[in-house]
């Protein structure tokens, strides 16, 4: 058993060294093109390109739940090493795949057609045809993953090799952003810069599929399809939207009812900072999907106790530390960053202060999301999603039209506060069977813990001029709320923390 749990550790620890690059790279990104966007186009183009994304970004849902479902109906073949078995799950994916990305093309075009209609005043000298052809450009890269990269993804991140991905995914972000600074330097066309980089989406669907028919010589492509493995794919659909709500909602609600597409860049800029959080702490989750699926599907209840037990503290002691940072560290960063650029107000403390909040609450969830795709558990919990996406609507809308921007973030509190209390209850029920107040005591912890550093840090206001002013202090900040963390966390759960260290000392002794 110890040997077993060494192993899905050692194949965790590679991932996540593999997978770290590839973060930063993707936060350094996230800074670097919005910039450039601002600078070279303006707020207006660079909320209306944000806009745009967005509501692309609803149109996956056309893949109805297939890579989640694929992905868990891969653990048991892959864990069995049944080559057939796991040729039959991806030729029916295959097949999917195919229909879902002639239905995306579909949808893309009708999108491109519509979206002018909810822009009121186009920037710059952008007419309706423009702005067609911006939206059919953003979409296409989508369309060449389902036909292309889809299967093999789902295939990676059940197979625990997320490190292929992250690697393609590294070579794409780099090659989009060269390609967007340099034909934005060269003052190109929006839709030029935009239509050159799709040449990034090339290169990580030559990467991928290169690797995979190497490392699955035995696919069959043309093998009898199983369909039945892909029956959770409707209820995965589910938790699919919850995602593309809590992530497009925002800035669809600001396109629809605002209409103030200053709004949308506002919104793009802090959204950049806690999506560059969530990145870099997805770091500390790739690849443990799978692993806690494997456990589940052998029910090791034992292992999976204990295994979660470590994660969950280690995961909250991470987001405990950031997250106090980021509500000191985002006015002061979103301040340097957004120097110069004068078309409008960007440092706004209510709009940092949610937006950190939301970052906080949606991370604080993430070990109890996690066992829910590792369980499988699309079915029993997709009306608990659907209220979380529908509160996000039900909310924002209405107080994004008196509110605007505030008012959609405190949609967002709303959606994120009630999934976090339901799951809560539902994973020590269903999944791990472990008391409930084992995480809420973290909970507290977490609250007081960013509460103290955020009051005295806040308040004290340290002058912040430039970047290496800006990193200084924040490190500086880490380090004190950090050296708290660990200390808080000894006193109020010594045994998860005993077990953690312990897990920590036998990967040092390798």
């Amino acid at each position: 058993m110890e040997t077993e749990n060494s192993s899905r550790t050692g194949r965790f620890l590679r991932n996540s060294a593999a997978t770290f690059l590839y973060r930063i790279i993707l936060l350094l990104a996230g800074f670097v093109t919005p910039r450039i966007m601002l600078s070279y186009f303006g707020s207006e183009i660079n909320g209306l390109v944000s806009s745009v994304a967005q509501f692309v970004s609803y149109l996956v849902l056309v893949e109805a739940g297939l890579s989640a479902a694929m992905t868990y109906a891969l653990y048991k073949p892959l864990a069995d090493k049944d080559k057939d078995g796991i040729s039959a799950v991806v030729s029916a994916a295959k097949k999917f795949y195919y229909k879902a990305g002639y239905l995306f093309l579909g949808l893309i075009v009708l999108l491109a057609v519509c979206f002018p209609l909810f822009v009121d005043n186009a920037p710059g000298n952008m007419g309706y045809m423009d702005i067609v052809l911006l939206v059919f450009i953003s979409g296409v890269s989508g369309a060449i993953d389902m036909f292309t990269l889809a299967k093999y993804t789902a295939l990676l991140n059940a197979d625990q090799k997320t490190y292929v991905i992250s690697i393609a995914s590294s070579v794409y972000t780099i090659l989009n952003t060269v390609l967007i600074a340099v034909f934005s330097m060269l003052l190109f066309d929006i839709m030029i810069v935009k239509a050159v980089a799709l040449l990034a989406v090339l290169a990580r669907s030559v990467i991928l599929v290169v690797y995979c028919k190497k490392r699955y010589p035995y696919l069959d492509h043309k093998a009898k399809p199983n369909y039945s493995a892909l029956n959770k794919r409707w209820d995965a659909l589910f938790q699919q939207v919850l995602g593309v709500v809590q992530n497009g909602a925002p800035m669809v609600i600001l396109t629809t009812v605002t209409r103030d597409l200053v709004q949308n860049s506002i919104y793009a800029v802090y959204n950049m900072v806690v999506t560059g959080l969530n990145s870099i702490l997805s770091l500390f989750v790739s690849g443990l999907a799978a692993s806690f699926g494997e456990v589940i599907a052998k029910n090791e209840r034992k292992a999976l106790q204990k295994a979660y037990g470590d994660f969950e503290t280690a995961y909250y002691l991470i987001i405990s530390v950031v997250y106090a940072v980021a509500f000191v560290m985002i006015l002061p960063f979103v301040g340097v960053y957004t120097q110069g650029i004068t078309d409008a107000v960007y440092t706004d403390a209510t709009v940092g202060f949610l937006f950190v909040l939301n970052g906080l609450l949606y991370n604080i969830k993430t070990p109890q999301g996690m066992l829910v795709l590792s369980a499988g558990l699309y079915k029993e919990t997709r009306y608990r999603s659907l209220v979380q996406a529908l509160l996000i609507i039900v909310v924002g809308v209405p107080l994004a039209y008196f509110y605007g921007l505030v008012g959609v973030l405190l949609g967002l509190l709303a959606s994120n506060i009630y999934r976090a209390i339901d799951l809560l209850f539902f994973i020590p029920k269903y999944v791990t069977g472990l008391p409930f107040w084992h995480t809420l005591k973290k909970w507290l912890v977490i609250a007081v813990n960013t509460a103290l550093t955020f009051g005295v840090f806040y308040l004290i206001q340290f002058p912040v001029d430039g970047y290496l002013s800006w990193i200084m202090l924040a490190v500086i900040i880490g380090v004190i709320c950090l050296g708290i963390n660990v200390l808080m966390f000894a006193l109020t759960c010594p045994g998860d923390m005993k077990s953690l260290f312990g897990r920590v000392r036998r990967l040092i002794r390798k």
